[in-house]
């Protein structure tokens, strides 16, 4: 799930009514307009942004005079699609708003698809399974696809085929300074290394092209077992991915589900350790790999099944509608019982404010991939750990603040050293962003920066100096 941070509310001046609007076929929203509160809002409602203008963009012209026209006011440029990922503060910034901006094209033959900045994986998902190809999604439809790709995109296809951002081909983008380019392996190749998981601070993506892949039906789903049963349910599962073919990708959960009426009444309330998977191989090779956990323990509930991968979000089932949420994460080197016992302490055995602890199996195509092939780093780790909590006032996230500290400290000897920008958000994205390359990666990251945004105004994606 992506992230966003809170910021300090403060008043914002609004500034004179624009010539910039004349110049567009979106809208500009200024401080006072009745659209302004709905139209900066991000997906996590933590985040409290108060851009001094937002530019509702209908299409790539739109972008280009707005990033144009915020270097002529000295305005700092943000972007913003579906609200799922902003790693930054948009205060007192040109606010782009991109989510209008949903055009989707699909080559059957050719398997690619034309993706513009505003679309959702969901919307994509549909078009594509309708030709009988998958794009490589993550766990949530409802994100959208570009600000997902940018930092790197782990989903359930992921051992099988990799990142998302390893499918792109192609990207269009505005600069800072409101050029047009293309970056591909053939033009601006430079740029185009850069954009595959070094984030979205190098220009303003507003569309990629991207392969597609054969996939329309998967062996899926969650297995729920009692929490008592925790430390058993990660040994078996530890042994489990030791050979795992690439077709599975996969994940161990412990989940406290809160009594809120958003949560299934046979669910509300109680606490799970739950192994997710999703296969994408023959179907009754999947059935054959999941059998061994039901001959072993019959799970509580058991929803593997044989499913249309167009489906594929319902193994997850992220909350579509917009939530106050923290999450955090890191890189593991193992999963020994060393790292578990502190998960499940900290996590399920007593009260915690920590809502969702998730190790995923990554692996497969993903490390495959030659570590200098794009900007992403951390390919070599095996497995990566998810950390989220609900944060309805300031008092809750600094205790989930502090708890996930905490566990991420214990689980330190097991820990790469390394993070998943896009599992982390706000202050400890910035601190970190070093910890998300390799050292290299980050210094050529930050010459491009300099490069295509000398005077740093684009304030989107991560941090890079």
């Amino acid at each position: 799930m992506e992230k966003e941070f809170i910021q300090t509310s403060r008043t914002v001046s609004p500034l004179p009514h624009s010539p910039l609007q004349a110049r567009l076929q979106g809208r500009v929203i200024l401080p006072g307009d009745p659209a302004y509160d709905p139209s900066r809002q991000s997906w996590n409602l933590s985040a409290d942004p108060r851009p001094a203008m937002i530019v509702m963009a209908q299409n790539t012209a739109d972008v280009a005079e707005a990033a144009r026209y915020a270097g002529q006011a000295h305005l700092e440029l943000a972007v913003q699609s579906t609200g799922h990922g902003v790693y930054r503060s948009a205060e007192g910034s040109l606010l782009i708003v991109t989510s209008r901006m949903k055009t989707i094209r699909i080559d059957r033959e050719a398997r690619t698809a034309w993706i513009g900045a505003g679309a959702k994986w969901g919307e994509v998902l549909a078009k594509t399974q309708a030709v009988g190809l998958a794009p490589l999604l993550g766990s949530s439809p409802d994100v959208g696809v570009v600000g997902y790709t940018l930092g790197g995109g782990l989903g359930w296809l992921g051992r099988k085929y990799g990142l998302a951002a390893d499918s792109v081909l192609r990207f269009e983008l505005v600069t800072a300074n409101g050029q047009l380019v293309y970056a591909s392996a053939d033009e601006n190749s430079d740029l185009f290394w850069g954009l595959r998981g070094g984030g979205g601070s190098l220009g303003i993506v507003t569309g990629m092209e991207i392969r597609l892949y054969p996939v329309t039906t998967v062996y899926g789903g969650t297995l729920f077992y009692p929490v008592q049963a925790a430390g058993e349910v990660f040994a078996r599962y530890r042994d489990w991915i030791v050979a795992a073919p690439d077709e599975l990708t996969s994940s161990i959960v412990l989940m406290n589900f809160p009594p809120i009426p958003l949560v299934p009444e046979n669910l509300r309330g109680q606490s799970f350790v739950m192994v997710r998977g999703c296969w994408c191989g023959p179907i009754e090779q999947g059935r054959a790999l999941v059998q061994p956990w039901r001959a072993w323990r019959t799970p509580l509930i058991d929803e593997f099944k044989e499913m249309p991968f167009s489906q594929v979000g319902a193994i997850s089932d992220e909350p579509v509608d917009p939530l106050p949420v923290f999450t955090t994460g890191a890189w593991m080197n193992a999963l020994p019982d060393a790292a578990a016992e502190p998960l499940i302490r900290h996590c399920v055995q007593g009260p915690s404010p920590v809502l969702f602890a998730e190790v995923r199996h990554a692996g497969g195509a993903i490390s495959r991939v030659p570590p200098h092939a794009a900007a992403f780093g951390n390919r070599e780790a095996p497995l990566l750990l998810l950390l989220l909590g609900l944060t309805p006032t300031p008092e809750a996230r600094e205790a989930l603040v502090r708890q996930t500290q905490s566990i991420k400290e214990q689980l330190r000897p097991h820990l790469t050293g390394g993070v998943y920008l896009n599992f982390l958000e706000g202050e400890e994205a910035r601190q970190r962003i070093r910890d998300g390359y390799a050292p290299e990666a980050y210094e050529r990251l930050v010459q491009l920066k300099r490069s295509y945004d000398p005077h740093h105004r684009l304030q989107s994606g991560f941090a890079l100096k």
